[in-house]
């Protein structure tokens, strides 16, 4: 699920692990040029907007996940084939990074960690760096084999049964501000739980047993997550993996729901 900087370090000396950066932050499209100024040696630039979403479009949100077929072909520019060991890394605590976690384990990896703490926690741990570009590498043949993780869809959401946990920032999930999609407020029946709730003061995750507490603490039943466009809410299934808790994504997400005039919209608490 998740790996520390120094057991990263202490495994790539043993054996083959598949490095993939995925530096990205809304509003930051320089996620190439960060990875050229310092990324981990050997890593491979991973770009969410083109490589781990197919194109926005109002009637899907604005990351809908990628075709099979698409990303298979991605996976394999990265070198990744069956039973390929993979960290992922980006440099905001996993947040962009663990959309890739979630897809090549949708995909049926099930080698697929997250560095913990992402990039400042591999300096702090004397980690070196790299420059500029690396060689491509060879390709791999990974076989993507889409539904080894659950999805529900907009109309799904709709009717939850149990937990649908909105991963974005309170002050969103209440409809105070709204800075990327057309509507504010939340889905109704949705509880906040914000995915930077998930991570303790260094950017790691909190330990297991404090994420269970947190999570159990919201209520029983069946959990399902969305954010704004099902990238932080992959996070949320992380943590929610650590705590022992199984959760369902909704791709779609708030950019998805709020762009259809027919779905109601909460605010508030």
């Amino acid at each position: 699920m998740v790996v520390s900087a120094a057991e990263l370090r202490e495994e790539l000396a043993d054996k083959k692990i598949h490095l993939l950066d995925v530096r990205w932050a809304l509003g930051d499209p320089d996620g190439p040029q960060h990875y050229l100024d310092g990324h981990i040696p050997g890593a491979v630039f991973v770009d969410l907007e083109t490589e781990l979403a197919a194109a926005p479009a109002p009637a899907r949100g604005r990351h809908p996940l990628p075709d099979p077929g698409t990303f298979e072909k991605c996976a394999r520019s990265w070198g990744l084939g069956d039973g390929a060991a993979v960290v992922v890394y980006d440099a905001t605590g996993g947040m962009a990074a663990a959309r890739a976690w979630w897809l090549l384990r949708w995909a049926g990896l099930t080698d697929v960690r997250l560095l913990d703490g992402g990039l400042p926690a591999w300096i702090a741990a004397g980690g070196e760096i790299a420059t500029g570009a690396e060689p491509d590498p060879a390709p791999g043949d990974l076989i993507v084999r889409p539904g080894a993780l659950p999805v529900i869809d907009i109309d799904a959401a709709a009717t939850w049964p149990g937990l649908l946990l909105d991963a974005r920032a309170a002050e969103r999930y209440r409809g105070e501000v709204e800075p990327v999609d057309p509507r504010a407020g939340h889905i109704p029946g949705a509880l906040s739980a914000p995915t930077s709730e998930n991570l303790d003061s260094t950017g790691r995750f909190r330990t297991p047993e404090e994420l269970r507490a947190r999570f159990t603490a919201l209520g029983d039943g069946p959990v399902a997550v969305y954010c704004g466009s099902g990238v932080t809410a992959a996070h949320q299934i992380a943590a929610l993996a650590l705590a022992g808790i199984p959760a369902t994504l909704y791709p779609g997400s708030w950019s998805q729901w709020s762009n259809d005039p027919k779905r109601p919209v909460a605010t508030g608490e």
